[in-house]
């Protein structure tokens, strides 16, 4: 029953990218039309961004679109270095290499996470080659998803350590910055990403450095051999939704603008695991859920309240949250905003503590076995 929790101590990488996994071409769609159906509207009140028809955002659009393809079809390897930031923490590092062959399949290694840290290699979900979890979180539906939540425009040429790049920004409906991506001039691959919250201040910094290029359908040198992947094909919209038919609880939305857009599961000695995705294309959270309780502790975890709810959370800025609700042990890890997080955790099923007489019956009960004379 604790393999959730367990697993986002020892491989936070692997839970983290989990999420980002894709379906094949027509899942995809499945899913982000449902997205878009479910969002109709929200992020600018009903109305088409005014924003959306200046100058720069057909080429904005191109330019994101050929990032997500360009990890289909290039064969690359590199290092993937992601910073994150957030209110009362020096920030956390996670550092992955990441190998892809066109037409084949894409490995990431995490080499260091903090305290969290884990060197075994893993097999993305995407074992075909044909829909990878990208670079920098550059997918074909989170792109779709960026667009429906984000006015896009192109913001000039710039460069990412030693390359010549295309700088795309993405802005909120009130004009603010929300990120800006600086996508390879030659392959159109994301080098660089910086997220930013609504003071204009940065909250994640992503490079994808030291890079280099296979020919096609060759793999790139030294990807580790021994990588396996344990969680099933990502699921298909009806799919999706037949799991609530089986006691799963699968929201649509959750709060920040997130959209569900990918799901998975795995089977362990102790059930199975399922995998959610939400995303509002550049916020990801993964929900993971498995039927049971969690012990009064966890080893690596500690005890916090968020949302008015007692959990608990692991790494220096609490980005892997886990808790008992209702029969179900919920794993929330996030690359989202502080306050986004705590929304989603306020949104999701909780066990409610004991009711004034529960405490009191067992305060009684406390009490009578301290004078108890035959004890």
């Amino acid at each position: 029953m604790l393999l959730a929790a367990a697993l986002a101590v020892a491989v936070p990488g692997f839970l983290v990218t989990a999420c980002s996994g894709q379906a094949g071409p027509q899942a995809q769609n499945d899913a982000v039309a449902a997205a878009r159906a479910a969002t109709a509207g929200s992020a600018t009140g009903g109305r088409a961004p005014v924003a959306g028809r200046r100058p720069g955002a057909v080429l904005a659009v191109r330019l994101l679109a050929q990032a997500a393809q360009a990890a289909i079809v290039r064969s690359y390897q590199g290092e993937e270095v992601v910073t994150r930031w957030s209110a009362g923490s020096s920030g956390s590092v996670l550092v992955s290499d990441i190998w892809h062959v066109s037409g084949g399949q894409t490995v990431t290694q995490t080499l260091d996470a903090g305290a969290s840290s884990s060197s075994q290699p893993y097999l993305s979900s995407d074992d075909d080659g044909q829909a990878p979890e990208g670079v920098l979180g550059v997918t074909v539906p989170l792109v779709q998803l960026l667009e429906t939540h984000y006015v896009v425009a192109y913001a000039g040429a710039g460069r990412a350590g030693d390359r010549t790049a295309q700088v795309v920004e993405a802005r909120r409906a009130d004009g603010s910055l929300a990120a800006r991506f600086w996508l390879d001039d030659a392959t159109k691959l994301p080098l660089e990403r910086e997220v930013f919250d609504t003071t204009a201040h940065v909250i994640s910094r992503d490079v994808f450095i030291n890079v280099r290029f296979a020919k096609q359908g060759s793999a790139p040198a030294s990807a580790p051999a021994d990588s396996q992947g344990l969680w099933t094909d990502p699921f298909s919209q009806a799919q999706l939704l037949a799991l609530r038919a089986r006691g799963w609880l699968v929201p649509a939305q959750l709060p920040g603008g997130l959209s569900l857009y990918t799901g998975a599961e795995t089977v362990a000695n102790a059930g199975t695991v399922l995998d959610l995705g939400y995303s509002d294309g550049l916020s990801v959270i993964s929900v993971f859920e498995q039927r049971g309780h969690l012990p009064a502790s966890l080893a690596g975890w500690r005890k916090t309240t968020v949302a008015g709810h007692a959990i608990f959370v692991a790494g220096p800025d609490q980005r892997s949250l886990t808790w008992s609700g209702r029969g179900m042990v919920y794993t929330v890890v996030a690359d989202a905003p502080t306050q986004t997080v705590n929304a989603v955790v306020g949104a999701l099923p909780h066990d409610k503590p004991p009711g004034f007489w529960k405490r009191m019956t067992k305060g009684l009960v406390r009490l009578a076995s301290w004078v108890n004379p035959f004890r």
